[in-house]
This record gives structure tokens, sequence and C-alpha cells, in this order.
């Protein structure tokens, strides 16, 4: 390899800020493409989340506009499964629906699985219909993967790093019918409370 010590020298102005404007690209993609923490907390406890910014882009950069924008603050987890998942990101504790903005393109297809502990994009049957709506699996859901039963599944963006057990507490909690929502909403409202931004995950450091 050869010496590139003396590079600067030897390059003229122009040719100096090109090379410099690059490396500070390269840099600031690597930067975006770095884990992010995310603390969601909620009336029954703590979760962290860990989002994939490499695999899911765009689901994540989604889901951290909504965290900025303090849009999941004061709503509820309005669907509850023990088994499958605990479904949130939508309605308050009125059950208003809280307004979104434009849905963006399903990233089904990044090889993350719908295993236990993920965090995925919630969506109608339209593929491409997600926007502030999220779920996180309580089970291992292998049929929501890509390509699914409609040919694209359910984006998964992320994971549980911390509070497992909170997720558990939520799954478990007794749910009824309440409109429109059907028989799945927790009896006892769990509110998320406060989601914030955290830190970048620290990457992991090579043997």
């Amino acid at each position: 390899m050869r010496d590139t010590t003396k590079m600067k020298t030897t390059l003229k102005p122009a040719a100096r800020t090109l090379l410099g404007s690059l490396i500070l690209g390269m840099t600031m993609t690597a930067a975006a493409a770095e884990p992010v923490r995310v603390l969601m907390e909620t009336s029954v406890g703590d979760i962290t989340l860990e989002l994939d910014a490499d695999k899911a882009p765009k689901s994540t950069a989604n889901f951290v506009q909504y965290v900025q924008d303090k849009h999941y603050d004061g709503l509820v987890f309005h669907r509850v499964i023990k088994g499958f998942m605990i479904q949130g990101g939508g309605y308050d504790a009125s059950y208003a629906q809280r307004k979104t903005r434009a849905p963006i393109e399903n990233e089904a297809k990044n090889g993350l699985k719908n295993e236990r502990g993920t965090i995925a994009m919630a969506r109608t049957s339209d593929p491409h219909s997600a926007s502030s709506q999220f779920f996180i699996n309580h089970g291992n859901n292998a049929f929501l993967d890509y390509p699914g039963q409609d040919g694209w599944g359910y984006a998964v963006f992320g994971k549980v790093v911390d509070g497992m057990d909170v997720v558990d507490k939520i799954a478990e909690a007794p749910t009824g019918a309440i409109r429109p929502f059907g028989r799945d909403v927790p009896v006892e409202q769990v509110v998320i409370e406060k989601v914030s931004v955290i830190e970048a995950a620290e990457p992991a450091k090579s043997e």
C-alpha cells in the first residue's frame, strides 16, 4: 500500500476541497447507518429499543421523526394479544386517532425477521400503508416475514434490548372489547408516556 501522508501537500486547493467533501459525505453516510437506541417510557415500565438504520433506513428514519415530533407521547397500546404482539402508535387515551404523515415504503425484504422482541411497522392490507403505528412481537411470527401471505410481509426495523419483561407484562394484561378495536384492548390502559432517542448504539468491538 502506498504512503498517502503527503497527499494533502501535493493536491491543488480545488482537489483538496473535493476530497474533503467526499470524506465528509462518507462519514455522514456511515454515521446514519449506525443503530439508534430509543427509550419508550410507559405507564407500566420502560422499554429500550435498538433500531436498525442499516437494514431498515426508511422505517427507522420514519419512526425517529415521529419520536422527535413527540407524536407517540400520550398514546396507548390499543391492541394486545398474548403470544402474538402488542400494538400502539396511533391512538390517544380517548381512542382518538392522531394525525400522521404520508405512509412509507415497505422494507420487509430487508432480511430482518418477526421474532420475539422485534419491532415492526403496522399497516393495512396495502403493503405500503405504514405510517406511525408499530407493534412489538411477543412471539416468533414467521408468517409475518417477507413474502408473508400477501407477497410483502411486515417490515421489522429493530428490537428490544432492555425491558422485555415490560413487553410481557403488557402482552399478558387483561383485555376487553372497545370500539372500534374489537376485544383486544387492555382493560387498564397502557400509556406511552414519552419516547426519546437516547443514543446511537456503540459499534461492536472486534476481538
